[in-house]
This record gives C-alpha cells, structure tokens and sequence, in this order.
C-alpha cells in the first residue's frame, strides 16, 4: 500500500485543528459561564489585567484563555499594545442572548453530551436508548438557548404567516398546540403574540414542564386559561372540543420511537382544516446533501441525542435529526395527511407544513 505523504500530513492537520477545536469548546463554556465574552462585548482593546478588572477573573488563567480564544479567531489580538478585541460580528454570536444568531449554549450542549459519552459507548454495543430524561441535565436550558433566538426572530414574523390562512386564524382565536414543548420558549411566544388563543404545551419531561411552568409566570401569562403546560406525550395529549387549530412540533419530532403514532394523534385532535407546523434542522434527503459544517453538527447531535432518545422509546423509528423533508413527510402520509410542503427556511431550520 502506497501511502500519499501529503494527503497524511493534511490529514493529520485536520485532525490537530479537530483536537484544538475541542479543547477550545470547553475553553469558551468556561469563558460563557465567567461572563468574559459580555465583559468584552463593546468595551474595545482590553489587556488581561482589564479584563481580570472588569469579571474578578484571575489574570494568568485570562492570558492563556485569550491567547487560546486568538489563536482560534474567535478575538483580535494587537501584539503591538498586548490586547484583545471581541469584534462586534463575533459578539453577535457570543454575547448577545437576544440575536438570532447567539450559539453560545452550543458550548453547554457540549459539555452535556460529553458526560455521557460513556453510557453512549455502553449503548452502541447493546443497542439501548438513551431518554431525554437521563441526559445531563445541561442539555436542556442549552438546548432551548440555542433555538430560541431562532423563534423569537422568525416564528411569529415569517413561519406562521407561511402557513396557508393560518396568522389570521390565530389572530381570530382557536387552540394552539406545542408538542414537545421543552422549556416552553416556542409556546409562549405564541401565546404572547395572539392574545385571543389558547395555547397548550406538552412534554413527557415533568421536570421541563416545570420550568415552563416558571417561565410562563414570569411572562405574566401563567395561571390564566389561555397559556397552560401539561406532562403528557405525543401520543396522548387531550385536545379541546373541536380540536387544535395549529398543532407544532418545534425540534422535536425525529426525536420521538413512534412519530408516525405522534402524526397519526395530531390528525385525530386537529379542527376542520387544522394545520401541522413542524421546526426541522434544515437538512437535505440524502446524506451526501448533508456533508457540510451544519450536517457535521446535526449528525453528532443526533448521534448523541435523537437518536438515543427515539431507541429508548415504543417503536423505536429513530429518524435522527437529520431526516430531512422527504422522510418527515413520509411518516404523515402514513398517518393520513393528504398535504405536505416546505414553506420556509431559517439559517439553521426548515419549516414544514401538513395538512389532512
């Protein structure tokens, strides 16, 4: 066997940059937990010993983390004055909560999925699930931290005005349901947003359902009929009379063992000419179509996540997370959906609507 010495060597490199990629995940959890990317936010060239200043950070760890955060261009370094800069763009994505496009809680996700590496390792040999309920529990804040800059900036603007006659319907009234609900960041939004709707969110996690719960309190929108949060799961949540006028699934249906028994339920508790809106990682068909930054990430956390979430559940289908739309809409023609289509697409997400 001939060994190509310079396809070893890029190789190699990759491999290295994987390595310091790693590392500096971890690198930057620890600097968004310490509230350095906020510190820098705005406040222009800082040295160490400012910044040390401006977080009580002790300053030899902050020369190495900025040198690490430098070499990895996520900060400027100016040798000339020995200081660091958090470009405005890059502040974007790391210290402001509230864009669209803040991915700082992917380091949280991170740190989460690494603690069960082990137990993952355990289940490829047997073939187990792992549940939601028994990942780390960091998962679950980070995950909704990463998609809901996305709903707050695309759901109530641009995805439900995509689904055909449904905006003025919610702006009329009717019953909303979010199933999978997590942390409740999608329902509430909505029932924010169309204030003569009643919006239902269901998760099978009762300690999600809580926080909620907590939240929708803190929106001033809990303890009212119009905004509730039940322990319930796909395939058994109750509807109203005359059923659900918009029944969502926000990240969440790959994740599920049986998601054609989930489709075949919101079939059944849809109103007359009801509409599915289902928030999908944007993903293409084939794997090939998927073979890109995005498809990296999707694939390691479906890996870690969807997957094992749907092997530990009835049915075990296991779509993954990286389904894309011709298989989602496989599952509701099974379920009896006669229409399907993609109505729109977000930097990371695609929408799907399906109607009986």
């Amino acid at each position: 066997m001939t060994i190509d010495e310079q396809k070893l060597e890029q190789f190699a490199g990759q491999v290295v940059g994987d390595l310091g990629a790693t590392v500096s995940t971890a690198l930057a959890h620890i600097g968004d937990r310490l509230g350095l990317y906020r510190a820098m936010a705005g406040a222009g060239p800082l040295t160490p010993a400012d910044l040390a200043l401006r977080t009580e950070v002790h300053e030899r760890y902050l020369r190495e983390w900025l040198a690490n955060q430098a070499a990895g261009g996520y900060i400027k370094y100016e040798p000339a004055q020995g200081t660091y800069e958090l470009p405005p763009e890059h502040a974007l994505v790391l210290a402001n909560e509230n864009s669209p496009v803040h991915l700082a809680p992917g380091f949280e996700q991170m740190a989460a999925v690494w603690a069960v590496a082990e137990r993952l390792e355990s289940s490829f040999r047997s073939g187990d699930g792992v549940g939601w309920h028994e990942q780390s529990p960091g998962l679950f804040g980070s995950t909704e931290g990463i998609f809901a800059p996305a709903y707050r900036t695309h759901l109530v603007e641009s995805w439900i005005p995509a689904l055909d006659g449904v905006q003025q319907r919610l702006q009329d009234g009717g019953h909303v349901a979010d199933v999978g609900c997590g942390h409740g960041a999608s329902t509430i939004l909505l029932a924010g947003a169309f204030p003569n709707v009643t919006v239902s969110g269901f998760d099978y996690h009762a300690a999600s359902v809580e926080i909620a719960r907590r939240r929708a309190a803190d929106a001033g929108l809990e303890g009212g009929d119009r905004l509730r949060f039940e322990v319930a799961d796909a395939g058994g949540y109750p509807a109203p009379d005359g059923g659900y006028d918009l029944i969502c699934f926000f990240d969440a249906l790959h994740d599920f063992g049986d998601p054609v028994s989930a489709a075949v339920h919101a079939r059944e508790t849809l109103a007359e000419d009801g509409a599915v809106m289902l928030v999908e990682i944007r993903s293409g068909d084939r794997t090939e179509d998927n073979l890109n930054p995005l498809g990296r990430l999707g694939y390691g956390m479906s890996t870690f996540v969807c997957v094992p979430n749907a092997l530990a559940q009835p049915g075990r289908y296991a779509l993954g997370g990286q389904a894309g739309p011709t298989a989602i809409g496989e599952i509701f023609e099974k379920a009896g959906f006669t229409r399907f289509r993609k109505v729109a697409d977000a930097p990371i997400h695609q929408v799907l609507e399906a109607r009986p």
